[in-house]
């Protein structure tokens, strides 16, 4: 896979005004190091050297995973000199098509690849095919500005009529009936979907239409398939819209919502509860995975506590043909990614560990790849 064209990582500072101002302090302050550590929003590590690798990997795809790879990419180049991981968050569906025309080292994706799309990528690995390794999970928060409503509880039937368009207002009587007593605004509803190919698209889309068939009937996609409402490429771009719009409302990884201060929705799952994103919420829905790896998510779980959106998010890599000198860098970044330190590390932004005994599957295809 040599000869690849270089991609850019496009690291943002994270967003907000009070986090803006004290990046923009210690970077005056103490320049490039502490800038990174406010990237992430710590510097992290060590990571044990036996994970570590010299060399350099350009990989993109998915923005729902972006602060879970920056956590892990300060982590590994602090503690393993002469690395460098670039990664690009430009969506699942440009990752992917990065991956299969030989721009990208691995993709990031909630979206398996297709099977046109697994032959195109099996091109690029001399000898070996395309392997999709679960190694990010966490709930897709719907995130909303709207003042004066701290708390707001959706069932999903409201859910897909809002992004259908088929519910307008802050009081209509369909949300009014799922918020009791809660003063709601006479404000027109202002829906906020990704306007690029999307993996987080595609999970909230296909929860839409396992959960509220009747109201949703316009399956599921990586493109958004409704009219109306308005996009934002990337979950960051969503947040901020989000968050510069009254009355808007949209779908995005929890622990980018938490980045803008964004208040999120409390969503009725399948036991009649309405539970909030979180970590542990998320993980109650994610049962033990397929022979290949597939992670099917538990949207119906019955678990008090349990979050029914949760994306799964697959590093896609070759399994064997990578260039000679980026298997020990590939296998070491990706192997801490995946160790229990690795996944510990993301926790604290709204990520789920894998499950143990995931994690460990995942692990030993990652020290296969050659």
């Amino acid at each position: 896979m040599g000869g690849r064209r270089v991609a850019t990582w496009r690291r943002r500072t994270p967003t907000g005004p009070h986090r803006r101002w004290v990046c923009a302090t210690l970077a005056g302050l103490c320049g490039t190091l502490l800038l990174a550590a406010c990237a992430s929003g710590r510097l992290d590590g060590p990571v044990p050297k036996e994970f570590c690798a010299a060399g350099t990997l350009n990989a993109q795809g998915s923005s729902a995973q972006r602060n879970a790879m920056e956590r892990w990419i300060n982590a590994y180049q602090r503690s393993c000199p002469g690395s460098t991981i670039n990664y690009e968050a430009t969506g699942s569906g440009a990752g992917i098509k990065a991956l299969v025309s030989g721009v990208a080292d691995f993709a990031g994706s909630e979206s398996l690849l297709e099977p046109k799309e697994q032959v195109q990528a099996d091109v690029q690995c001399s000898g070996g095919r395309a392997i999709s390794l679960p190694m990010v999970i966490g709930p897709v928060a719907v995130a909303y500005q709207l003042g004066g409503v701290p708390e707001l509880r959706l069932t999903p039937g409201t859910l897909a009529g809002i992004f259908t368009g088929q519910v307008k207002r802050w009081d209509d009587p369909v949300i009014r009936a799922d918020n009791p007593g809660t003063s709601l605004p006479p404000a027109p509803i202002h829906a906020i979907h990704r306007a690029e190919d999307s993996g987080t698209t595609e999970t909230f889309t296909t929860y839409l239409a396992w959960a509220a068939p009747a109201e949703w009937t316009l399956g599921s996609d990586r493109k958004w398939p409704a009219s109306g409402g308005s996009g934002a490429e990337g979950s960051e771009r969503l947040a901020e819209a989000v968050r510069a719009t009254d009355g808007a409302i949209g779908y995005l990884e929890l622990s980018n919502a938490r980045n803008e201060g964004l208040s999120v929705a409390r969503i009725r799952n399948a036991s009649g509860n309405f539970t909030a994103p979180s970590a542990e919420a998320a993980a109650q829905v994610v049962p033990e995975p397929r022979d290949d790896l597939r992670v099917d998510v538990d949207s119906g779980s019955r678990a008090d506590g349990a979050y029914p959106i949760v994306l799964v998010t697959y590093e896609i890599v070759c399994d064997r043909g990578l260039a000679v000198d980026e298997v020990p860098l590939v296998r070491g970044f990706l192997g801490w990614a995946v160790s229990a330190d690795g996944q510990e590390l993301i926790t604290e932004l709204g990520f789920a560990s894998l499950p143990e005994s995931l994690r460990q599957r995942v692990a030993a295809e990652v020290a296969r790849i050659s």
